[in-house]
């Protein structure tokens, strides 16, 4: 018997048939070690040695693994056929090496590109040994990953509080959202407008025609920059004649894409179907693994990280009989069609994503798919499909029109196309983008040279130049890959590290960097230029593919870059704090100073109008604040003129709204450093509220911050208990208390509006999920099953302070933005290794502590340090 160990436990079950009882397949749940979060973990001063951590819910795996492989006849590594895939194999074959196991064993590594009976047969038929090269390749990457995070974030840290190193690739991804908010912020608008008249044939169809020629003048987009000069040009057009000079048509090919890469297929599902990159993946990673169809479990797509576009030769067969069976013969080229791939850092020598068979039409698959499933399957195999079929043939029809008004003349144009055979489109057409114009898809009618055209109407039509559009995940991922960062297993990673350090959110689907975020780039453009500079992360990148095709030594591309970085880093820290808030004054400028509308001096405090306002550092970041403190206390948040507006343009740091009509107080909405806030009198004892989130400052008028300051308001006793019901708004949002126990509002509108009958609802909703008493643990939301290693079952809950997952007395919280529904049995085991590494158990109820023997509050301070380090 040979053990055949997998990545994800989706696959045991249909691998394991596949092969039969020969074999004994076990998961490894992703990778089984790493790098412990503490310095020192590399060792460059030891030739770059590298200390790797097992957690305990890894370590139990592998101890299952180890027991099974001393069993067995021999080992089969089938992981991933990915960079990564192959580093857990490494991993897994050293640590089986070090529990000495593996004695008088073969060892083989094999790797499908697809979950399929004949894909897996064909891979164990076929083993070859780990590759040393792409193991080199990932130690590199690794290793330079940890040194650059866990040398920049103490510096980080010391210079601007609050903030830590992104990443190595991160920070160049984290540098190109903020340069394009700097454009957007530099950008100033210019007014122009376009002539467009609507024009009739003899035959009584009419067509759009736009101006192009004025007075023997070639118009630019900007020429027309006047109402007067729009004005008077449309006033001749009315009073002209037309004729078409010339009617060109011409024909045209358009040939299909490729199939899709890791990077295609995120931009296309944000396009058509909505998917964020990280949704896409998910979706993908289930079509990958497999469905139960027709009694037993297939993967209907080949492995979704690559950026290979060629298929292999008896998929490109099978989808060209696929083309004649659903499309007919016309629609199939007299030779396959063959792609490559024009990334210098391609992986290697993978497929595109294409289905796993083609007889599988998205018709016939979507009753054994749900609804993203099926979409994203039918966007899969159209894409694969299409890059097979002829070329579409369009005759593209361009019309140049002369207007006449006495000595005057103009110049109009008419585009427009009609497909003469639809070819591949009738598989397969990209969504276009939002903002594209679609002149050349509109059909002309019947025009003819020489022949007079009616006038039906002159439109003038007024615009504005628009700011370059802000990145979406889609369009973030291009620019990864165009500029060559990362690589296809990086994409979502990367653009969730920057979310949940709170450097990037994201609104509407597009990406808006956070203050801290751009504090941060702005301090590496600043002090660490080389480092974030895009050419130099792509070479470094290239350097790391030379180390996987063997022709770079992983310790030297290393010794270079270690080198020159920590001389850099060892520079930066002789640096005064005061130097780098000149600096970054400087590099921040829009954001730090916004124009005022007044036109007075935005580096002027406005409360006391002497003192010079700047960056300034707290426990908790950075801030605006005056030069004059402690005489002056005026400080505003960190949010800009393209920020979300919630300090509403409150730059004297007060703004009266009114009295109290019961105290006489004066009411005022203030800005301090963590946003704004409703004061009412004066001195320690004045009552004050923040700003719900979603409640810019210029909305708040009187009666909102009476309505703010009155909270938590009483909403009626509670018909069983006879004690108060009360409304108000916390540290996690609007709630309803009754007798000690809270209930979450939707709403801060609730707040203000919850009648009695829908508060006990509320109340007896949160009971029901057992959430009612001190200490009760909160009712399932979803049952994961039970852990690999035993021990009970997974669940995911919905406590307090946000969902969470749950295994015996660990208490995992799931990533900020996280559904709940579409956490998976991978995801909960990495979250509760992460906890379990950092020490993490169960909240314990805070009466227990009282109960605790003195040595063991003594040992209190100890511990809780200890917690905040990591």
């Amino acid at each position: 018997m040979d053990v055949v160990v997998v990545e994800s436990p989706n696959k045991v079950k249909s691998i394991n048939k596949y092969l039969g009882r020969n074999y004994k397949v076990l998961a490894s749940f992703g990778h089984v070690r790493d790098l412990p979060a503490k310095d020192g973990s590399v060792k460059p001063d030891d030739d770059f040695a590298m200390s790797w951590s097992v957690d305990t819910a890894s370590a139990k795996r592998l101890t299952e693994i180890a027991k099974a492989v001393k069993e067995a006849d021999g080992l089969i590594l089938a992981t991933d056929p990915d960079r990564e895939g192959e580093a857990i194999a490494w991993h897994v074959l050293e640590v089986l090496k070090q529990k000495r196991v593996l004695k008088d064993k073969t060892i083989k590594r094999v790797a499908f590109n697809s979950i399929t009976k004949q894909a897996v047969l064909e891979a164990i038929a076929n083993p070859r040994e780990i590759d040393p090269p792409l193991v080199d390749a990932y130690l590199a990457r690794r290793a330079l990953d940890y040194l650059v995070g866990f040398t920049l974030s103490p510096v980080l840290w010391r210079k601007l509080p609050g903030a830590r190193s992104a990443g190595r690739v991160q920070s160049v991804a984290l540098r190109f959202v903020c340069d394009r908010e700097a454009e957007i912020e530099r950008f100033v608008r210019e007014e122009y407008w376009q002539i467009a008249a609507i024009l009739g044939t003899p035959r009584a169809e009419n067509f759009e025609a736009r101006l192009t020629v004025y007075d023997g003048k070639k118009l630019q987009k900007l020429d027309i920059s006047s109402q007067a000069m729009a004005d008077d040009i449309k006033a001749m057009l009315e009073g002209a004649s037309f004729k078409a000079l010339s009617v060109e048509a011409k024909p045209t090919r358009r040939n299909p894409g490729p199939p899709f890469t890791t990077s295609t297929l995120q931009q296309a599902a944000s396009s058509s179907l909505g998917f964020s990159a990280s949704r896409t993946m998910q979706v993908a990673q289930r079509l990958y693994e497999g469905m139960e169809i027709g009694g037993e479990t297939a993967g209907l797509i080949t492995y979704m990280r690559t950026d290979g576009v060629q298929m292999a030769p008896e998929a490109i067969e099978a989808a060209r009989a696929a083309i004649a069976k659903e499309f007919g013969a016309r629609y199939l080229p007299e030779k396959p069609r063959q792609y490559t791939t024009k990334a210098k850092n391609a992986q290697e020598a993978h497929e595109a994503i294409r289905p796993t068979d083609f007889s599988r039409t998205p018709a016939e698959m979507r009753k054994f798919l749900d609804a993203d499933q099926a979409r994203l399957y039918e966007i899969i195999w159209k894409r694969a499909i299409a890059s097979q079929m002829q070329p579409a043939e369009i005759e593209r029809t361009t019309v140049e029109i002369e207007a006449r008004n006495g000595a005057r003349t103009a110049g109009l144009r008419a585009v427009g196309s009609v497909t003469r055979f639809d070819g591949f489109i009738a598989a397969y057409t990209e969504q276009k983008d939002e903002d594209s114009e679609d002149e050349e898809s509109r059909r002309l009618p019947e025009i003819r040279a020489d022949e007079a055209l009616k006038r039906e109407s002159v439109n003038a039509s007024h615009h504005t130049t628009e700011p370059p559009p802000r990145y979406s995940e889609a369009s973030f991922i291009k620019k990864m890959e165009e500029l060559g960062i990362g690589r296809p297993s990086t994409y979502v990673a990367t653009l969730k590290t920057l979310e949940e350090r709170d450097y990037v959110k994201i609104e509407n689907r597009k990406l808006i960097p956070e203050p801290k975020g751009r504090l941060v780039t702005a301090f590496m453009e600043s002090f660490f230029e080389h480092y974030v500079e895009y050419d130099f992360t792509a070479s470094l990148e290239e350097k790391l593919d030379e180390v996987s095709d063997g022709k770079l030594a992983w310790r030297d591309v290393l010794r270079d870059f270690w080198k020159d970085f920590s001389g850099a880093v060892d520079d930066i820290k002789e640096l005064r704090v005061t130097e780098v808030l000149d600096a970054l004054n400087e590099e921040l400028a829009p954001l730090v100073f916004p124009e005022r509308e007044d036109g007075s001096n935005p580096r002027i405090c406005p409360k006391c109008g002497t003192g010079n306002l700047s960056l300034k550092l707290g426990k908790y970041g950075a801030f605006v604040g005056c030069s004059n403190y402690p005489e002056c206390g005026f400080t505003r948040q960190l949010d800009g003129p393209n920020g979300n507006g919630e300090n509403g343009g409150l730059e004297d740091g007060t703004k009266v709204l009114g009295a109290d009509p019961y105290t006489n107080e004066e009411i005022t909405l203030r800005s301090g450093r963590f946003g704004p806030y409703i004061q009412r009198g004066d001195g320690k004892e004045a009552k004050r509220s923040s700003l719900p989130k979603g409640w810019p400052a210029a909305s708040i008028d009187h009666e909102k911050a009476l309505a703010l300051l009155a909270l938590p308001r009483d909403v009626g006793q509670h018909p069983e208990s006879g004690k108060m019901i009360s409304a108000g708004l916390g540290r996690y949002g609007p709630f309803v208390l009754h007798d000690g126990t809270y209930a979450n509002l939707e709403s801060i509108e609730d707040v203000f509006s919850i009648g009695l009958n829908r508060a006990v609802t509320v109340l007896a909703e949160k009971q029901a999920k057992g959430k009612g008493g001190r200490g009760s643990t909160p009712a399932a939301l979803k049952d994961l099953g039970e852990h690999p290693a035993g021990g009970g079952n997974i669940t995911v809950r919905d406590g307090k302070y946000g969902p969470y997952v749950n295994f015996g007395k660990v208490n995992a919280t799931l990533p900020k933005g996280k559904d709940p529904a579409t956490v998976t049995v991978e995801d909960a085991l990495a979250l509760i290794a992460e906890k379990e590494a950092k020490g993490g158990g169960g909240k314990k109820p805070a009466r227990s502590a009282a109960k605790k023997p003195a040595a063991a509050k003594a040992k209190k301070p100890a511990a809780s340090k200890a917690k905040k380090k990591d």
